[in-house]
């Protein structure tokens, strides 16, 4: 039987390579960890789950996001052979872009805040991605803005996959991570939990739950005050609104301290053997402060967003007595 030609998309895409296969495939598919020692508190009958995303092979939830905004650019022509992935971000997402811009072939530029940690800046360099630091007092603002005005300038060399406001971010969770939470827990999750930055993560999976189950309870968190130390979260009255982020989605709000969520990080380590980060800390903080108010049979998930790898340089690691 004669081969098919190629069409011209598909000559002009470039070659896959074949490890980029694997990484597909172990992006997602997490553990949901049941919480046993932070939620001593919580009524009996009560319990909650935290979904690993630092288990992913870049080490946080935002590769599976990332994939799907580099697939969709592949799939749309968008992104071509011999353009740059450009974005914003405060280093999740940019470390996920680099990681897979090495293994595609494609340059990646990230504009992010100069006080960015320097452990992730260190990854994002180490996968050859070009960092353009912003001003930290206007903090992701900044960055995006930055993105925005080079992908203006320079719409022939960039691709511009605008996390904030690009569908294929919630998407992403929406057909993966809520699809998941959903098998894992038996269909007997009652509350969702989780932090917002771009709000994709709470997009999606609140979407598909709710889908599945019109009576969950999804509950927003975001930091306490405009100026706190949660990498990645919005505090969402003093930002740049997501194009993607839709506030009726949320059944509830809560605001979380940055105190909270480190010592949250802290207890994580040393009574579960969970070393996340700080929006980690502040999911879980958050999730149990709800669970002790609940009733029986009420099943609460959140999400562990990245490792702790990243905030080895962060004193508080070496506080308090959890």
């Amino acid at each position: 039987m004669a081969l098919r030609e190629k069409t011209a998309r598909e000559a002009a895409a470039p070659e896959v390579p074949v490890h980029s296969v694997a990484l597909a495939a172990h992006i997602g598919h997490t553990p949901l960890l049941r919480l046993t020692r932070v939620t001593a508190e919580v009524p009996e009958g009560v319990t909650v789950y935290a979904k690993a995303e630092h288990l992913n092979p870049g080490g946080s939830v935002k590769d599976r996001a990332a994939w799907s905004m580099i697939r969709d650019g592949v799939e749309s022509g968008r992104l071509r052979p011999g353009m740059t992935i450009l974005d914003a971000t405060s280093g999740n997402t940019g470390i996920a872009y680099a990681m897979m811009g090495a293994i595609l072939g494609y340059r990646v530029a990230l504009c992010l805040p100069k006080n960015t940690s320097p452990e992730r800046k260190r990854i994002m360099r180490a996968y050859g991605a070009e960092l353009i630091e912003t001003d930290p007092l206007q903090s992701s603002d900044g960055a995006q803005l930055r993105a925005m005005e080079l992908a203006s300038e320079s719409p022939a060399t960039y691709f511009y996959s605008d996390q904030y406001n690009n569908d294929a971010n919630w998407r992403a969770h929406y057909e993966t991570t809520g699809r998941e939470i959903w098998e894992q827990t038996g269909g007997r999750v009652t509350h969702f939990v989780a932090g917002m930055g771009t709000s994709g993560t709470f997009m999606g999976t609140t979407r598909r739950l709710k889908e599945l189950n019109p009576a969950l309870h999804a509950v927003r968190m975001q930091p306490d005050s405009p100026l706190h130390g949660l990498e990645g979260m919005k505090h969402m009255e003093s930002t740049i609104l997501p194009g993607i982020y839709d506030p009726a989605l949320a059944d509830e709000e809560v605001e979380v301290a940055t105190e909270d969520a480190q010592a949250m990080a802290r207890r994580l380590a040393r009574l579960e053997g969970l070393f996340v980060g700080v929006s980690s800390g502040a999911n879980v903080h958050a999730a149990v402060r709800l669970a002790r108010t609940l009733p029986a049979d009420s099943v609460v998930v959140t999400v562990l967003c990245d490792t702790g790898m990243r905030y080895l340089g962060d004193t508080f690691w070496e506080e308090g007595d959890e």
